[in-house]
């Protein structure tokens, strides 16, 4: 054993090293590890839902599910814009096979609320974030703004609307309901939160704000109070109810089916809604937690990019339907153009190239002829792939269609055509041409392999 070896074996303080080393190593790459997303503070949760929380129980419950959807309220908003004369449960029935969760298909009904979600779609995200991973501190927080309301004297019973209290359970919070005066006849209010809660009392959490829309609101004052706009006949898109006592939110599955279709009734258990992670659509989820949970059982790359943590959305805060539309990200003719390069059938054409008949292998007659040789169109198997018969079809220009034209579109086509036919007929009775058609190739001014013989 060398000297060296004979220091390291008996050296106790190299060991301690290379073990304080590797363990630095170790605690550092723990280190770069991002740190877990901290939970909503509750000022920052009523700040959220304060512009929705004073809509009915049931138009609530809708919208906090819906918003966990934002790439497809975008999809409904953009339906809605596209189709103005289509309203109330009309609407509803007319997306009945759109591919999007029953909660945005409901939310078609209520325009007035889908295009503020549609053009505040951070703070869409935001809530749904915020509800999927929290949902009984947001309903706790809609019951502490309703509370405050109350107080100030600005939520009370109308034509518009039933405010109900009850009283508090042990140990818990009094619960305000609201419902529609007329089952049938759906209100939504806006209003002003600085106005109806009475002053903020978070400043570093200023509540969420949008004037209201004058197409569904005209001639709107919100100084004091409410603006209620047009009531809709919307009865048939609604599905579901706060469940204040247990903090979560109830369905109807029966309802649920009469706007959607496809609804899976498996999926509700006890009645409470369950968030369906085939309907993000690549949105990321905002930590791993909430990730886990509902990402595990998503097919497809969609659900396998989000338990990764990947933003299959995108950079930056661009609209979601842009940054992740799945038919813009995978559609062949959207991504480059490559409709020609991805499509089967061209793909499939390089059969010309490598199949063995002669005929479709540009054999030895077809190789032979100068004219056929140029145009390789064939021989790519798309002359949209990469314009070969343009680059090789020599001083005669690009040639078009297949094997059997090869020639048309050629100034001297047929004498080209004629002298290669002269010429094969020559190169048979010389014996040069193997069996097959592999025996010729073209050389420019012809010539073939065998004549080495």
């Amino acid at each position: 054993m060398s000297s060296w070896n004979h220091r390291w074996a008996t050296a106790p303080w190299l060991w301690l090293l290379v073990a304080l080393t590797l363990g630095a190593g170790v605690a550092r790459a723990q280190t770069d590890q991002p740190p877990p997303r901290e939970p909503f503070k509750p000022e920052e949760i009523e700040a959220l839902v304060a512009p929705i929380a004073l809509y009915p129980d049931s138009v609530l419950s809708q919208v906090l599910m819906a918003s966990t959807y934002p790439l497809e309220i975008v999809h409904a908003a953009r339906w809605v814009k596209s189709n103005p004369k289509v309203t109330g449960d009309a609407a509803v029935k007319a997306v009945a096979n759109e591919p999007w969760d029953v909660s945005v298909k409901s939310m078609v009904a209520f325009p007035q609320i889908l295009e503020p979600m549609n053009d505040k779609l951070d703070w869409t995200q935001k809530l749904g974030d915020a509800f999927l991973a929290q949902q009984k501190d947001v309903l706790a927080a809609v019951q502490r703004l309703r509370a405050r309301a109350k107080e100030s004297g600005n939520l009370k019973s109308n034509e518009q609307q039933n405010v109900i209290v009850e009283a508090a359970p042990a140990g818990g919070q009094t619960i305000v309901k609201i419902e529609p005066a007329n089952p049938q006849v759906i209100y939504v209010p806006a209003y002003n939160p600085t106005a109806v809660y009475g002053s903020w009392s978070y400043p570093a959490y200023p509540p969420t704000y949008w004037p209201p829309y004058p197409a569904y609101y005209p001639g709107a004052a919100l100084a004091t109070g409410f603006a209620w706009g047009v009531g809709l006949a919307a009865a048939g898109a609604i599905f579901g109810n706060a469940n204040w006592s247990g903090g979560d939110v109830n369905i109807n599955v029966n309802k649920a089916a009469n706007i959607d279709r496809n609804f899976d009734r498996t999926k509700v258990e006890g009645g409470r809604w369950q968030h369906d992670g085939s309907h993000r659509q690549g949105v990321a989820y905002r930590d791993n937690a909430t990730r886990d949970k509902y990402s595990r059982n998503v097919g497809g790359a969609e659900g396998r990019n989000d338990f990764r943590g990947r933003d299959t959305t995108g950079g930056g805060r661009a609209n979601t339907a842009d940054r992740g539309q799945r038919t813009d990200r995978s559609g062949a003719g959207d991504r480059a153009g490559t409709a020609d390069r991805s499509n089967a059938n061209n793909r499939g054409a390089a059969a010309d190239r490598s199949n063995a008949n002669a005929g479709n292998r540009a054999g030895s007659a077809d190789r032979s002829t100068a004219g056929e040789r140029g145009g390789v169109s064939n021989r790519a198997g798309a002359g949209d792939l990469s314009r070969t018969s343009e680059r090789a079809g020599g001083a005669s220009g690009g040639f078009s269609g297949g094997r059997d034209n090869a020639f048309q579109g050629v100034g001297a086509g047929g004498a080209t055509q004629r002298s290669a036919d002269r010429g094969r007929s020559s190169m048979q009775g010389s014996g040069f041409s193997r069996p097959g058609g592999g025996g010729t190739r073209a050389g420019g001014g012809g010539g073939a392999r065998g004549g080495r013989r």
